[in-house]
């Protein structure tokens, strides 16, 4: 079975399980909408959810380029600096202990209820598993590359730029497959404690209204996006990154 022949199959099951749960337990459907009128509800507001859904994509593409970009510069200069190493990675495991969701408090405070607050909660995100996965592989470079290149009398520059970033590629590539599934939370989190637009803020505003169908038709598309944004980073990867030094 083909991948996107899997992938049907395993949509159609999931749609079938989803209707025969509401069929078994009479559920009302302010508890849970059958997938007819979650997909009558996504046709009727698809010009409420496309306006939603662009704010929030516009949110994780900053959110994932920025968290790509610091991250791999990150990645770098731990790599080639043990006194950062010994500074700066403490701080970056410590990070990882602080809820992220105890922050976005505080970016909201900090860069207000527009775009740039949830662009830092998107990165804030990433941060971490794009630095750590491409740092790891650039610590990883072939032990016989390294010597031959002090023999040939490289310099630490060249020896990173020729020799270390090339063959950790694969790691980066990693890390930004990850970033791209979490990006998205990041910016949803965002939207949940303040925003004025995107589909984490109109999640809450159908909740609060008890149109749980409009929430459902709005969690399906962002899932939608999360899927499609995976996919077109895994073709990049794929074409760019995952080429063997």
């Amino acid at each position: 079975m083909k991948p996107w022949q899997a992938g049907i199959a395993s949509t159609v099951l999931g749609l079938a399980i989803w209707q025969a749960v509401v069929w078994t337990f009479d559920l009302p459907k302010f508890i849970l909408p059958s997938p007819g009128l979650v997909a009558e509800t996504l046709w009727k507001s698809r010009a409420l959810i496309a306006e939603n859904a662009l704010v929030t994509l516009s949110e994780v593409l900053v959110g994932l380029v920025l968290g790509a970009i610091l991250g791999g510069l990150s990645a770098i200069g731990l790599a080639a600096s043990p006194m950062a190493r010994a500074l700066v990675r403490p701080m970056l495991v410590f990070s990882q202990a602080v809820p992220v969701f105890a922050l976005a408090p505080i970016l909201t405070l900090w860069l207000g209820y527009g775009l740039w607050s949830k662009v830092a909660m998107a990165l804030i995100i990433i941060y971490f598993p794009v630095t750590s996965s491409f740092f790891d592989a650039l610590m990883r470079t072939n032990k016989d590359w390294l010597g031959l290149a002090r023999v040939m009398g490289a310099t630490p520059f060249r020896v990173m730029w020729h020799i270390r970033i090339p063959s950790a590629l694969p790691g980066f590539a990693s890390g930004l497959r990850l970033a791209a599934v979490y990006a998205p939370i990041g910016a949803i989190i965002g939207e949940w404690v303040g925003a004025s637009k995107g589909l984490g803020y109109l999640m809450l505003l159908a909740n609060g209204r008890a149109k749980i169908d409009l929430m459902f038709a709005s969690l399906i598309v962002l899932a939608v996006l999360t899927l499609c944004l995976h996919a077109a980073v895994d073709q990049f990867c794929r074409k760019v990154l995952d080429r063997p030094a």
